[in-house]
């Protein structure tokens, strides 16, 4: 059964919902926002293995798509004139500066070119991730593995001890309490949380692990990519595999993503708690110049900023064009790209962008964890529905959209927005 609310001129966002959550079981919430105002607000499925319904509240972990909201907060800073782009990470974080890293900038760190993607030899175990204390201070001794404020890598892991140190050391605030203060409170969120309270954990969906480790667990062979590795040198081939497989944590850490403990630790590149409708509100805010329901949390100059692309090139991890903008990557669908879009996608299927172009933001989170490192194209397909559906309500027809009886059966199972 798919619940909640929707506007009949996006009903294909709950066709597609329900299509998902029939095909790849466990269950899944998505929220539209459209010119300020929820189109959407749907949920489905299963929370746990027990077969309890996915409810209107409840919470699933997010894993990257916890980024942007990091980076949002700190835009937020920004916009107070807190901190500036070009400043060195070092001028809040003075230990920083240690081993060639004086000179890396809060824009390298948000467009994932601080040089430090490496998470795996910063590690004797995977639970050193739920220790902050031993992460920054292994990040402030590290010494760059590329060159700072050259190519572009992704920083999976370490970009959120990276850009969260930079909030906490402004702030003067834990983490988890300045995302609260800069943008879960003056926006109303129902769910956003990075590293949850007790009663939190209790709206959290149970993650049903993938059935196999796939391209992860082919990743994590070093002989495989050292192989590889030495092909690549020998051909000229500007592809790492040793720089990809440093970018993931040592042994098998599976189990502790998959054990409730995970979000008790603040883990902000990978372990946000969210409902769909909290992060659609987040990017609705963007989407809206700045403003979301009467409050200013930026303004369109820092949106704008925030939007403009750092770097076009192949991420040397990603080994795509992410078109990286500050803590975002574009917007993409099972339609292409959207041209004026950015967000972040999160591992297993979760994701949240907006467009201010179309004034509309997307976002998704589920239980059901599948794809392969970087995501699955559930969030692509219910993005390229909503951009369909936006443009029926601007009044541009789209050729052989509407079925009027699966319409009709579709929001007959739910309320009209």
């Amino acid at each position: 059964m798919i619940h909640g609310t929707v506007e009949p001129s996006f009903w294909l966002v709950a066709r597609t919902l329900d299509q998902q959550v029939r095909r790849s079981g466990g269950g899944a919430a998505v929220c539209v926002y459209h010119r300020g105002r929820k189109v959407a607000d749907l949920w489905s499925g299963e929370r746990d293995a027990a077969g309890h319904p996915w409810a209107s509240d409840t919470m699933a972990m997010s894993f990257s798509t916890t980024k942007g909201v990091v980076a949002t907060a700190l835009h937020v800073l920004a916009d107070r004139g807190q901190i500036a782009f070009e400043d060195r990470v070092a001028k809040f974080w003075p230990e920083f500066a240690q081993s060639g890293k004086a000179s890396i900038t809060v824009r390298d760190v948000l467009s994932h070119r601080a040089g430090l993607p490496q998470i795996r030899p910063l590690l004797d175990r995977p639970e050193r991730i739920l220790d902050w204390g031993y992460m920054t201070e292994a990040l402030a001794e590290a010494p760059p593995q590329l060159a700072p404020g050259g190519r572009c890598a992704y920083h999976a892991f370490t970009f959120g001890w990276l850009a969260g140190e930079i909030l906490q050391r402004v702030t003067g605030q834990p983490l988890g309490e300045a995302v609260r203060g800069l943008l879960a409170e003056p926006l109303g969120l129902d769910g956003c949380y990075i590293g949850a309270p007790a009663e939190a954990k209790l709206r959290a969906a149970e993650l049903i692990r993938p059935k196999s480790g796939g391209v992860v667990g082919l990743i994590g062979s070093k002989r495989l990519m050292s192989g590889l590795d030495r092909f690549n040198r020998a051909l000229g081939i500007p592809i790492s595999p040793l720089l990809i497989q440093s970018t993931l944590m040592p042994g098998d850490p599976g189990d502790l993503f998959f054990d409730p403990r995970i979000l008790d630790a603040p883990i902000p590149a990978a372990n946000g708690l969210f409902t769909a409708r909290s992060l659609a509100r987040v990017y609705a805010m963007l989407a809206e110049g700045g403003t979301l329901d009467g409050v200013r949390l930026l303004s369109r100059r820092s949106v704008t900023r925030a939007s403009q692309v750092q770097t076009r090139e192949r991420d040397r991890v990603l080994l795509l064009p992410m078109h990286w903008r500050l803590g975002y990557h574009s917007a993409f669908t099972t339609r292409g790209r959207v041209r004026t879009g950015f967000g972040h996608f999160g591992y297993g299927g979760s994701g949240a962008w907006c467009d201010p172009e179309q004034r509309l933001s997307v976002a998704m989170v589920t239980n059901e964890v599948a794809g392969g490192p970087f995501g699955d194209v559930r969030i692509a397909r219910l993005g390229s529905a909503a951009v369909r559906c936006a443009a029926l309500a601007r009044g541009k027809p789209q050729r052989g959209f509407f079925e009027d009886r699966e319409r009709e059966a579709i929001l007959a199972k739910v309320r009209p927005a």
